[in-house]
């Protein structure tokens, strides 16, 4: 059997929490062997591949994305052997195994930034950003954190400011020193050479800044607040020109990809947070030297009308070209989508329809954990918070807990995760939506997205055909047209919770069946319950 190399390409990628998708050792915390041991059931689902939210070693400060090594597996989670473990079940079961990698800053209680923060002579001095302060003792621009106030902090040995994004804990690193993309290159090449297929890149755009250190312009009047930060956030009141997507990153990630074109089948996709991330996207995936793909938020908002969908689709054909997106509805950082979406919608029913829309779009998909289970966010009272993000800005901002909650594999006490209290509760209203319980019934949500995945993957028009969009006439509907070796593929949404009907102003040949969704056509009339999707193959 041909391996297919470009297996990424329209590809599913299911996304695993792992300090909260399956505890082995009953501490209360997910681990490799939890996730080993859970992935017959991924397997099961239809998709190509995992991605591991980070599992190296680290403080935790911000779980895992602050890396105090970045070549071993923190213990929490198991050990190097425990991971290979976990890549030979998967390659088994024909599941890719794609990690984070979080490059742009490290933890503070790394070995690098411990000695680079002892003095401007060490070896490795210039390994993060560092700058002296204006003359009256304040900071050297007005940048900000993402997590609130000044993007500097003092540090009283160096005598310094250094750089941070994130919390100060997480100080950025100097990608204009070639020791540090040579470093981070190295470290990506240990992983592939220990058999990962790919690497999912937080904040891939925020490796370089500007040397000049110059301040950003504020967005002007009347321009929207586009970075997807919330408003409430004051990073969102900056253009932010130059302490993110510089023009410098475009040659590293060329670098990068001379080194996955090394690994035949491995893959990138990157996380790029923007004033305009269909721009950088473009410049990011386009050319096939680069990035192999970008991982879009236009779908990790509250807006989910048709008009904003088609939107969304108009701007990606017109400004992406041939780059790739990669899809999805919900992860570790946003409210779930049955939530922000589906809150006011059938609870049942518009899991699946949503889950077709970006199941019948031009690009990859990634999956999160439990959202094929149609999990609401979960309610986690303030003594039981963890984000370093909410606990300051609680009520107004209830944080990234809600989503990351245990997954519940039955209907116990604490959902199948762990024998202990685990580090989050378990949201008793997940505990009837749990695995045990779907399985055990035919009409349940889990068979439906797992009918349709399985469906979609057998479809090369969607899985890698071209896109344009469609009028049928009802603007309640969404429309496209998927394209493939000559075949072309009517697509056709229901979103809403009405029944609606449309005139096709085209020729069906005949209709695709398998998906599991209902629809009745009277010549050229569609007749589209609630929630329902509708597909078929056009004549010429």
């Amino acid at each position: 059997m041909t391996q297919n190399l470009n297996w990424w390409k329209g590809g599913i990628i299911y996304q695993i929490y792992p300090r909260s998708f399956m505890d082995s050792n009953g501490d209360g915390i997910g681990d490799l062997v939890g996730i080993t041991s859970k992935l017959e059931y991924v397997a099961s689902l239809g998709v190509d591949a995992i991605w591991l939210s980070p599992i190296f070693t680290s403080p935790m400060k911000d779980f895992g994305y602050d890396v105090s090594d970045y070549c071993d597996i923190d213990a929490m989670f198991g050990t190097l052997s425990d991971f290979k473990a976990l890549i030979d079940r998967a390659h088994e079961l024909n599941l890719k195994v794609m990690i984070d990698q979080v490059i742009s800053h490290s933890s503070d209680q790394h070995p690098w930034f411990e000695e680079s923060r002892q003095d401007k002579l060490n070896p490795k001095a210039d390994w993060y950003v560092w700058s002296d302060p204006k003359p009256d003792g304040s900071p050297p621009n007005n940048w900000l954190s993402i997590f609130g106030g000044s993007a500097w902090k003092w540090d009283s040995r160096r005598l310094q400011y250094y750089l941070h994004n994130f919390l100060e804990s997480q100080p950025d690193m100097n990608f204009h020193c070639p020791d540090v993309r040579k470093a981070h290159l190295d470290n990506m090449r240990f992983w592939l050479e220990h058999g990962v297929d790919g690497f999912r890149l937080d904040t891939v755009n925020f490796y370089f800044h500007s040397l000049g250190l110059e301040d950003n312009p504020a967005v002007p009047e009347g321009e929207p607040k586009t970075l997807g930060a919330p408003e409430d956030n004051p990073y969102t009141y900056q253009r932010h020109v130059y302490d993110i997507s510089r023009p410098e990153n475009l040659d590293f990630l060329k670098e990068l990809r001379l080194l996955m074109n090394e690994f035949p089948g491995s893959t990138t996709v990157g996380e790029i947070g923007d004033d305009f991330p269909l721009k950088r996207m473009a410049q990011y995936t386009s050319g096939g030297d680069k990035l192999h793909m970008a991982y879009t938020f236009d779908f990790l908002n509250k807006f989910h009308s048709p008009d904003y969908i088609r939107d969304v689709l108009a701007n990606m054909q017109n400004i992406v070209g041939d780059g790739w997106p990669c899809w999805a509805l919900s992860n570790h950082d946003v409210v779930r989508s049955c939530t922000r979406w589906g809150e006011n919608e059938d609870p049942k029913a518009y899991p699946l329809i949503a889950m077709a829309l970006i199941l019948s779009l031009r690009g990859s998909v990634c999956l999160y954990q439990g959202e094929e289970l149609g999990l609401p966010e979960a309610e986690v009272p303030f003594d039981r918070l963890q984000d370093p993000y909410a606990i300051p800005l609680w009520p107004v901002s209830k944080g990234r807990d809600g989503c990351r909650t245990p997954m519940v594999w039955n209907n116990t006490y604490h959902g199948g995760f762990s024998t202990v209290e685990p580090w989050l509760p378990v949201d008793d209203r997940h505990l009837a939506l749990s695995v045990a319980e779907q399985e055990a019934d035919p009409s349940a949500l889990l068979h439906k997205i797992r009918q349709l995945i399985h469906w979609r993957q057998k479809q090369p028009a969607l899985v890698n055909g071209e896109f344009e969009q469609a009028d049928v006439s009802n603007h309640d509907l969404v429309a496209l047209i998927r394209s493939y070796d000559g075949q072309r593929v009517l697509v056709v949404l229901n979103m809403t919770g009405q029944t609606q009907a449309a005139e096709l102003p085209m020729n069906i040949s005949q209709p695709l069946e398998g998906h599991g969704f209902s629809s009745s056509v009277d010549g050229k009339r569609l007749i589209l319950p609630a929630y329902q999707a509708y597909y078929s193959v056009l004549s010429e």
